[in-house]
């Protein structure tokens, strides 16, 4: 309890320096001449150790600091960065920012957040919880975890397992007076093992991520199910050429709204680069699609008062009823675009998905018979066009049940005909991620194969 209460002063300690550092930043900035300016400095904390086959690989323990400044010379910006926060270095930057500034061109959209738009209350999140952990006891945590996973017949090998504790504090701070602080901790669990069989060696793997080390499962509970995710794959076929319904698995379905978060993001949209250009308002879904941005959420993977320019986060819907209802937006892209930021500068935070469906047994029966993915690979999505193309593996799913593996086969569609072809959205979350949502059942898909 003492060692987590000293954590604690230190990190308020460290805010309070980087904030008094920005404050002082600022000014000189001012007084070199720029018209607005905006600090971000951060300092990252942690230890990662590998291990594999009972022996340790990798022990690593890093601080790490970033310091950044951005200068306004009118319309004209200028930004330079550092990792290193000695005076000399820190006085280096302001005058790299400063000279880039004077030398480049003006750009009418440039400028900071509007100053009615930031925060301006910032309740707790829930976000700090150091993991008082030192080396020698992650180590005995990591082949705890490994160990479990290999006791499973039919595991032959291992890739290791990792325990990564971290800790970070940041601060961010503009000419207009704003200055916000943040801390979070984020740690995680992992395993990798391999398995033989008559086509050479399969591999899988499962990892835990977590604010509070007390959310973790149990360290055996990890090595085990990476154990049993990897013999599901033992003799896997390949498929045969056809259109069927596919199930996207949870951590796969979260990269389908990922590709949504991209085409309507403001980047793309005034680039003109997405296929969703002009299309809030629009219905991208079936009626049963709600999803929504909520930054607030207890120890929540993304969650944040603010964003990247100091706007105020709030809960904000982004589809209701199957309806786009926005775009996501920082300061930059919403003036070029004629809109006000959505508080989505630097990402989006918390976005979950409603479920329609039950349970993971309930969407395979949902599914019927069809193509399960729990795997992707590649970089065959085109935010431009919504062409989509992927390697994959998983499950033949025959009337609900899995049937048996398959790999070395690719799954194509457009996006848009993928989003308008969602049948069920499973209740089976997985919140390792800002992207909250459970599996996602696509009515059709080609699946091409031999």
């Amino acid at each position: 309890m003492n060692a987590i209460i000293a954590q604690d002063d230190d990190s308020l300690a460290q805010l309070d320096n980087l904030a008094n550092l920005a404050a002082d930043v600022i000014g000189r900035c001012r007084a070199a001449g720029a018209s607005d300016a905006e600090v971000g400095a951060s300092i990252d904390t942690g230890l990662s150790v590998n291990v594999r086959l009972g022996e340790v690989e990798t022990i690593e323990h890093n601080r790490d600091r970033a310091f950044g400044v951005t200068v306004y010379f009118g319309q004209r910006k200028g930004s330079a960065s550092t990792a290193d926060l000695q005076p000399d270095s820190i006085a280096k930057t302001i005058e790299q920012a400063c000279a880039i500034a004077k030398f480049t061109e003006e750009d009418t959209f440039a400028g900071l957040a509007d100053p009615a738009r930031l925060a301006r209350s910032f309740p707790d999140l829930d976000l700090w919880h150091p993991w008082n952990l030192d080396a020698p006891s992650a180590i005995r945590l990591g082949i705890e975890i490994e160990d479990a996973g290999r006791a499973l017949d039919g595991i032959t090998n291992s890739d290791g397992a990792s325990v990564q504790a971290g800790e970070s504090v940041a601060v961010y701070a503009t000419s207009q007076g704003f200055c916000g602080h943040e801390r979070g901790t984020r740690h995680s669990l992992s395993c990798t093992l391999i398995t033989q069989d008559g086509n050479g060696m399969q591999r899988d793997y499962w990892y835990e991520t977590a604010r509070s080390a007390e959310d973790f499962p149990t360290a055996a509970s990890i090595g085990v199910k990476a154990a049993r995710r990897t013999l599901a794959r033992r003799d896997a076929r390949k498929l045969d050429t056809r259109q069927c319904p596919v199930l996207f698995a949870p951590e796969v379905a979260r990269g389908l709204i990922g590709h949504l978060i991209s085409a309507v993001s403001g980047g793309a949209l005034y680039r003109k680069a997405s296929f969703l250009l002009d299309h809030a308002g629009k219905k991208l879904f079936p009626e049963f699609v709600e999803i929504v941005e909520r930054p607030h959420l207890p120890r929540g993977q993304g969650s944040a008062n603010f964003d990247s320019e100091g706007v105020a986060t709030a809960d904000n819907g982004l589809v209701r009823a199957g309806i786009l209802e926005r775009y996501v937006l920082g300061s930059y892209s919403a003036r070029k675009l004629g809109l006000q930021s959505t508080g989505n500068a630097g990402g989006i935070h918390n976005l979950v998905v409603a479920p329609s469906g039950g349970d993971f047994a309930d969407m395979l029966g949902k599914l019927g018979t069809g193509l399960l993915v729990t795997e992707v690979m590649g970089q065959g999505v085109s935010i431009v066009t919504g062409d989509y193309s992927r390697g994959a593996a998983g499950f033949w799913v025959e009337n609900g049940a899995i049937a048996y593996p398959v790999e070395e086969i690719t799954i194509a569609s457009n996006l848009r005909d993928m989003f308008a072809g969602m049948a069920a959205i499973g209740a089976d979350v997985d919140t390792r991620s800002h992207i909250l949502t459970g599996s996602i059942l696509l009515d059709r898909m080609t699946v091409a194969g031999r």
